[in-house]
């Protein structure tokens, strides 16, 4: 087991955690600073209601956490092991209410949908309210590679373009073609991609520097 959340994991006996076994080690490589702190944390879709109890086991009691769920049955794990609102992750409105319930946001998981067109309509509102030092993790990727989930292998509508693009963005600094992704301009200081999973850090960024020192 990889820590703490595998743990949890194979323990459980309350409502269901449906997780792939190696995201927990990206999962604690990750959101690990975060433990034992008051961070603010999203979790995009709630489903059995199990995961919560999984976050909040891990984050601690002084963690805000809150999950969303387009599905009303998921309004029966409100206040178990933190706030469930009922709504669309394509929804800009709602997500911008939910944070600012919240106070803010640090943290982002997003285990919604699935379908390419709602990861990002999620990111584009979500990204610019998070935190500076905050995390957005967007994990089971590989449906963005089914046509199902408005993906496909190199397709351009597929999420996992979107990824293309924010490297080529990230070095802006260097190629003419300026910043596409305008929901992580000047804030993607970090783009991390595993099997199934994209995680993008925020920090403010400034024109990178380089320097000599010492004797020719």
């Amino acid at each position: 087991m990889s820590g703490d959340l595998e743990r949890f994991f194979w323990s459980n006996d309350g409502p269901i955690v449906h997780k792939w076994l190696h995201y927990f080690p990206i999962y604690e490589r990750y959101f690990g600073a975060f433990k034992g702190k008051p961070v603010r944390f999203l979790e995009i879709g709630v489903s059995k209601g199990g995961s919560l109890d999984m976050w909040r086991s891990y984050f601690g009691p002084e963690a805000v956490i809150f999950g969303i769920d387009i599905d009303p049955n998921c309004a029966e794990f409100d206040g178990r092991s933190g706030a469930v609102r009922i709504g669309s992750q394509d929804d800009p409105e709602f997500l911008a209410k939910v944070v600012e319930e919240m106070g803010g946001l640090d943290l982002v998981l997003d285990d919604g949908s699935h379908h390419s067109r709602h990861i990002r309509k999620s990111l584009d509102t979500l990204f610019p309210l998070l935190s500076d030092g905050g995390v957005y993790m967007i994990e089971d990727l590989h449906a963005a590679y089914w046509p199902s989930f408005g993906g496909g292998y190199r397709r351009p509508s597929s999420f996992m373009e979107v990824v293309k693009v924010m490297i080529d963005d990230m070095h802006h600094w260097y190629h003419s073609r300026g910043e596409k992704v305008q929901a992580t301009a000047g804030g993607l200081s970090g783009l991390h991609v595993h099997d199934s999973i994209t995680v993008l850090e925020k920090q403010a960024l400034s024109r990178p520097a380089h320097a000599q020192r010492g004797r020719n």
